[in-house]
């Protein structure tokens, strides 16, 4: 009985909620299995993004913590929703590009334009933000314009990046710098081969 009443709630989540949850973040592309179910996607965003109208013209699911600037100018691959963690500030407006498999800390800022350092009504020329695949980004970084962090990248909590990272490297803050270690192996998860829900 238990494992039928198992397999019914199973099927409706993969079905009929998955149809919902794709109409209503069309831009949502996760694996069907090993992430979160349909059920919780629609508890946890459903009431303060479609209802309550926090971010809510954007089409990934985003926390009702977070705050996202122009999110039109994002690019993103699958298994990547920035702002879906809590406190996350995102201002796109110079173009951000993620890759794939990108995860974003809390309490992260993301800032793709800067000030003019000679008359700060005006942007400066330094924009964007380039972020490449299976990259994670730890609690309270800050992310400023013109970074360009590369593919199989870890971010430690706390750290400040501008200019590039390359790629295979952790990032950590050691007393008060940055310090770029290099990763000894490639990342093991493929997250293009998955069946995307």
């Amino acid at each position: 009985m238990k494992q039928g009443l198992k397999y019914i709630v199973n099927t409706l989540d993969d079905s009929i909620l998955r149809m919902w949850v794709r109409f209503l973040w069309p831009q949502y592309k996760r694996p069907r299995k090993g992430y979160m179910k349909n059920h919780q996607v629609l508890r946890q965003y459903f009431l303060s993004q479609k209802l309550l109208r926090i971010n809510g013209s954007v089409p990934w699911p985003v926390d009702f913590r977070s705050k996202i600037v122009d999110w039109e100018q994002i690019e993103k691959g699958i298994c990547c929703d920035p702002g879906d963690n809590p406190g996350i500030y995102i201002n796109a407006s110079g173009g951000l590009k993620l890759g794939y498999n990108v995860n974003i800390g809390q309490n992260t800022i993301l800032t793709t334009t800067n000030h003019y350092k000679y008359d700060h009504r005006k942007k400066s020329h330094t924009r964007g933000i380039t972020i490449g695949n299976n990259v994670w980004i730890g609690a309270n970084v800050s992310i400023v314009a013109g970074a360009s962090i590369g593919n199989n990248v870890t971010i430690g909590a706390g750290c400040f990046i501008k200019g590039e990272i390359p790629s295979n490297t952790t990032v950590v803050v050691n007393h008060q710098s940055l310090e770029i270690i290099p990763k000894t192996k490639d990342y093991e998860w493929d997250c293009t081969q998955e069946e995307l829900g």
